[in-house]
């Protein structure tokens, strides 16, 4: 899986490994990649070092897990993350706005076609893409990453038509998760989010994890182009 070192990805990860998985996880940083990797259980983890974008990178992960575990079965796309340069659509940054797609969409494409070509094309699997309520939502500054998580719920359902029925392909959108991150994103305001949030709470990393865990699950094995919204009911007020 993508991004699995800290925050909503070693959640799923810690999910997954929890459930029986052997997981291979990604990041840019080999220090704290180790770490994470050694706190998931060194026997059943192993970090890969590199860019998520790099096709080089992709083709060694794949690799990596293939030799290491002897077969590569489940794809998490949970790396992604946006840069709030503007405000307004009509200001933002265009160089600001393709990176933003490019780590949110594209490198999900390129992703899927890397774990394909292989693995999953000739031994079949299933492949998860980490989404956002962002996608249904127009807020201030969110016009790249929203834009981005939009296409890729859209996305999840053209990869189900093409690749069934070797592969089954579904999306998480996560609402509000608990993550260093988000605790810096919600501070002095707590009160105000969760009072938007039917259930009364933030998520929590396991909360997105349960529900990824069960669609890449054989339980999960008549399920494919559905994106599944985690959001403790936020995105209610907005349908």
């Amino acid at each position: 899986m993508t991004g699995g070192r800290t925050g909503l990805g070693f959640g799923i990860a810690t999910a997954l490994v929890e459930r029986g998985a052997n997981v291979v996880i990604t990041s840019r940083t080999e220090d704290e990649l180790r770490k994470a990797a050694a706190a998931l259980g060194e026997e059943r983890a192993l970090g890969v070092a590199g860019d998520a974008r790099d096709p080089e990178h992709q083709r060694i992960a794949v690799e990596t897990a293939v030799d290491r575990f002897g077969s590569l079965d489940l794809l998490v796309n949970n790396v992604g993350g946006t840069e709030r340069t503007a405000r307004r659509l009509v200001d933002v940054d265009l160089a600001s706005y393709r990176r933003t797609v490019e780590i949110n969409l594209m490198s999900a494409l390129t992703w899927v076609q890397t774990a394909w070509h292989g693995w999953l094309g000739e031994h079949g699997g299933a492949i998860v893409n980490i989404s956002s309520i962002a996608g249904e939502l127009a807020v201030p500054d969110g016009t790249a990453y929203g834009t981005a998580k939009a296409a890729l719920n859209h996305f999840t359902r053209q990869m189900a038509n093409e690749l069934a029925p070797a592969v089954r392909v579904n999306g998480v959108a996560s609402g509000t998760v608990l993550t260093d991150f988000t605790r810096a994103n919600v501070e002095g305001r707590e009160d105000k989010v969760i009072g938007s949030i039917p259930l009364r709470r933030l998520g929590e990393p396991a909360d997105v994890g349960a529900a990824v865990a069960f669609l890449l699950s054989d339980e999960a094995s008549w399920i494919t182009g559905h994106t599944l919204v985690v959001d403790g009911g936020r995105l209610l007020h907005n349908r």
